[in-house]
């Protein structure tokens, strides 16, 4: 199996050199990748003390980011190494002050987990949800490295669990510990004789919560939405899109203002979105502060903010399960008390039907329900506020994770 895995790996190189010829992303985590080692070697010396975080992508990132800053303060005295997989991970992560330095992992070859952990040689590694590399993994077992897992969520149709996924299965037991988002994770690595497991939840809710502490002001936010009620569409796809411009240009929407906030904000299809809307909008790279409270819809085209936008939300959509790119995160306007409305392909995340089973986030599959499900917000405010109500105190009650695993570490 490791023979196979280690082909499989040499075909995936081969196959991002393939790919860079014709992806800007794909070809920037290539270029990237070339440089890691160089990089590595230029910050750090035999003589440093080092911690290794590792993320595949934003996502995680964001998600570890609390235990990653109370470990900042505990390490003192140690180079904290912050290595992303996804490019997306990397290019707005690589100035991070929690790392000393910031890479793109190498891929994961033998001889790059030799080469990387030669250099590194962690006191203590932290992996985030997943993205399990068995090369990387098992050099640091077999170095009696330390090294914990936290946030993990587990699938039973996922490989660890198969006949055929001896080579990751065994990738887990290089990790000490694995803290877990749910029973259900915990049960499946049982069932494999996985048995040092915590299950601590989510440290997404203690990230999403520690926004509340933040002053999230914008100044531009309080004179767009000039006191009226608003709806933000968060890291909308096509087909979100398309729910907001429909129900925007209906007179149903009349007395309310709209922000729009795309996850890709490529200028030809933002300006594509922008045309199909029938009443004022404006771009926020073209926004003049005095003016916006003349405009009926914004549209975001930056990233960096969307978490503090949530907070002038009297209504939330979070984009990703209209379609199959999966659903971003709704813990992040579900802080500030605000009602969600999601599309329909949700499985694959858990908070999500938590949400939905405790009376605050709503799923849709169409136009109609979707119009049927926000007029709804829009003109009951008890039903509103009632629903907003419900998300914090789910997020209030679910947060926490970030301590058990520090006193794990005894931190």
């Amino acid at each position: 199996m490791r023979f196979i895995y280690n082909i499989g790996i040499y075909l995936a190189g081969l196959a991002l050199k393939s790919g860079a010829l014709f992806n800007n992303k794909i070809k920037k985590g290539v270029v990237g990748r070339k440089s890691s080692f160089h990089i590595l070697k230029s910050n750090l010396n035999s003589k440093d003390k080092t911690i290794w975080f590792h993320c595949a992508s934003l996502g995680e990132y964001e998600q570890g980011l609390p235990v990653f800053l109370e470990l900042r303060k505990y390490y003192k005295n140690h180079k904290i190494v912050l290595s992303f997989f996804s490019p997306s991970g990397y290019e707005i992560r690589k100035n991070s002050p929690i790392a000393d330095v910031v890479i793109y992992l190498p891929l994961d070859t033998i001889s790059n987990a030799n080469r990387f952990l030669n250099i590194v040689n962690p006191e203590l590694t932290v992996f985030v949800k997943y993205d399990i590399w068995p090369n990387f993994l098992n050099e640091l077992k077999r170095r009696q490295l330390r090294a914990i897992l936290i946030s993990a969520s587990f699938r039973k149709n996922q490989s660890y669990f198969k006949f055929y996924g001896s080579q990751l299965k065994n990738a887990l037991f290089a990790f000490e510990h694995i803290f877990t988002q749910n029973e259900t994770s915990k049960i499946l690595l049982k069932s494999i004789n996985y048995n040092a497991v915590t299950v601590s939840g989510d440290t997404r809710f203690d990230r999403v919560y520690s926004q509340l502490s933040i002053d999230n002001t914008l100044e531009f936010m309080d004179t767009f939405k000039n006191n009226k009620l608003c709806v933000v569409a968060g890291s909308t796809w096509p087909e979100d899109e398309a729910l907001f411009i429909d129900f925007i240009n209906s007179e149903a929407s009349k007395e309310v203002k709209f922000i729009i906030a795309p996850h890709d904000i490529k200028v030809d299809r933002i300006k594509k979105m922008q045309e199909k809307i029938n009443c004022k909008s404006v771009l926020f790279s073209e926004k003049e502060v005095e003016s916006l409270s003349n405009y009926k819809v914004f549209i975001v085209d930056t990233i960096g903010i969307l978490s503090k936008i949530y907070s002038y939300a009297d209504i939330a959509y979070v984009g990703g399960a209209m379609g199959n790119t999966g659903l971003h995160n709704t813990l992040e306007p579900a802080v500030f008390g605000v009602p969600i409305i999601i599309g329909n392909n949700h499985s694959k995340f858990p908070e999500a039907q938590a949400l939905i089973d405790n009376g605050g986030m709503f799923s849709i599959s169409h136009q109609q329900k979707f119009n049927e499900e926000l007029h709804k917000l829009i003109t009951d405010s008890d039903f509103r506020l009632k629903s907003g109500s419900n998300n914090k105190a789910f997020i209030k009650k679910n947060k926490g994770a970030v301590i058990q695993i520090l006193d794990y570490l005894r931190i």
